[in-house]
This record gives C-alpha cells, structure tokens and sequence, in this order.
C-alpha cells in the first residue's frame, strides 16, 4: 500500500476512531456499532476500506467476523512522515550551519 491510500483511508473522521477500538482487542461489527451512531451496515463499509488500505485485518471466530489493527499497515505512512522529517531536519541543520558561519565571519571583522 502507498501512504497516499493509508491517508485517504483514514481522512474520514471515524476511521481513526475505529482503528483505536480496535487496537486493544479485536472487536466485531457490533461491538464497533455500538460507539457510532451509525449502522452496522456503515461501520462494516468503513472497516471494508481499512482493511483494503492494509489497516485492519480480520479473522473468523464462529459465524462472527473480528477485526483487528493492522500495524504494519502504517509503515508506507510512517516512512512518508520520515522522509518528509528528515528533510526538514536537514533543512533546519543548514541554516544553523549558515548562521553559524555567518556569526564567525561577523566576529572576525
């Protein structure tokens, strides 16, 4: 999965509130339900689409189907956010590099 289908997966405001249910422990469709004020038929969509970006899996237990984070799944989002960090990082050295030289040079006038 690209990092650009894990964010979309999770710009809908209830997806990361699922993911967090479901972190601990998994949980069936039901058991998500009850802490929306949507149907199970919404929340089962919404589980669809996480588990399609590589966020959730699921396992059969009986006829009950439990979902559960997916962990690595936020790996592409993660080395994204790195990358996007460590340029920064580097950005944020060169300047105090430059300030740095530029203070030395003004101390020695």
């Amino acid at each position: 999965m690209s990092a650009q289908t894990v964010l979309k997966a999770l710009a809908e405001p209830r997806r990361p509130a699922i993911l967090r249910l479901v972190r601990g422990e998994a949980r069936s469709v039901g058991e998500i339900a009850r802490h929306f004020d949507i149907s199970q038929q919404a929340v089962s969509q919404h589980l669809q689409v996480l588990r399609e970006a590589g966020l959730v899996e699921v396992r059969r237990e009986g006829t009950r189907r439990l979902y559960r984070v997916r962990p690595q799944g936020l790996a592409p989002l993660r080395a994204f956010l790195e990358e996007l960090w460590d340029d920064r990082l580097d950005a944020l050295k060169r300047e105090a590099e430059r300030e740095e030289r530029s203070s030395r040079e003004h101390d020695q006038q």
